[in-house]
């Protein structure tokens, strides 16, 4: 049993001490900029501390306290409109600020899982960058300005942010959501790359300008850089601080990619690709990142559960 630890050149190696994941990014990038090296010499010393990759079996690289997903690609924005409202249509305050819900960190998933589901017939994925949060020492992590917020990001992971879209529909009619066409599951892995390994492709804007590709059974349904974002990750970490707090561990997911990133967006644009079945595989490939797996579980059925009582509004006991 490896644990927590780094790969390193095809090999998974624990991290010196014994230190957790958890520990890791509370200690901030700074701090994990030693481990590299540090393991690298301890497996030289003894290569029976590594283990090869292809040998275990990856877990969800962090055990996030909270998941915020964003929504932060117009393209993406234009297409799911179109599906849902008849027209494309980005809304005005959409390039106010950028928007993101809440998600259920208690079911994330693995690469290599098989993803159980909802009695949903409009399965689909989103394939999302997401930026993990690390500590900073003397930073609360709370209201932060946009540099001092870059500074929080530990690095990033690649995100399937599974939807349940007919259920997801008929939330959205209510005015709050989504929550349970997204709660069932969330995909994140293979493992975490720092920040620094990915700032080679940091475009002159600040944008990260790597390639996120996705497939079904082995077919190519999107592709977009990551760059046409509306906005870079450090401002999307420093809204989500704003008047709030971001800790460690936390993750933000970038939103879904647009040409394609989810199938909600092709369907408003008139495709006629089906929404995922059990025994699809879903294959997202982020540059620089990695890649992540996963098969379509069964549909699980939930109980029934009774309509609202529309009771009298008399104000008696």
């Amino acid at each position: 049993m490896v644990g927590e630890g780094l790969v390193l050149d095809g090999v998974v190696v624990p991290f010196p001490g014994g230190a957790t994941v958890a520990e890791v990014l509370r200690d901030g990038l700074d701090a994990a900029s030693g481990l590299d090296a540090t393991a690298r010499t301890a497996l030289e010393q003894d290569p029976s501390r590594g283990i090869p990759l292809d040998a275990v079996r990856l877990l969800p690289p962090v055990v996030p306290p909270s998941i915020r997903d964003f929504v932060t690609f117009e393209e993406h924005v234009e297409g799911v409109s179109a599906g849902v409202e008849g027209k494309s249509h980005v809304a005005d305050e959409w390039y106010d600020a950028p928007t993101f819900y809440f998600t259920n960190p208690h079911t994330v998933r693995a690469t290599g899982d098989t993803v159980p589901v909802p009695e949903s017939r409009r399965l689909d994925f989103e394939l999302e960058l997401a930026a993990v949060i690390g500590g900073v020492p003397g930073s609360t992590g709370e209201t932060l300005d946009v540099d001092a917020a870059g500074s929080h990001i530990f690095g990033y992971t690649v995100m399937n942010d599974w939807s349940a879209r007919d259920l997801q529909a008929r939330e959205m009619k209510v005015r709050l959501g989504p929550c349970k066409g997204k709660d069932f599951g969330m995909t994140l892995g293979p493992w975490i790359v720092t920040a620094d390994e990915l700032a080679q492709f940091v475009d002159d804007d600040g944008f990260l300008a790597v390639r996120a590709e996705v497939r079904v059974n082995g077919t190519l349904v999107g592709e977009d850089l990551v760059s046409n974002m509306g906005w870079p990750f450090p401002e999307l970490v420093a809204y989500a601080s704003r008047n709030s707090v971001v800790v460690p561990g936390d993750v933000l997911g970038s939103g879904t990619v647009g040409n394609g990133g989810c199938l909600g967006e092709l369907w408003g644009r008139g495709s006629s690709i089906p929404p995922l079945e059990p025994g699809d595989e879903v294959r997202m490939t982020i540059e620089g990142v990695g890649e992540i797996v996963n098969v379509v579980g069964e549909r699980v059925p939930a109980p029934d559960l009774p309509r609202a009582r529309q009771r009298t509004r008399a104000r008696t006991r």
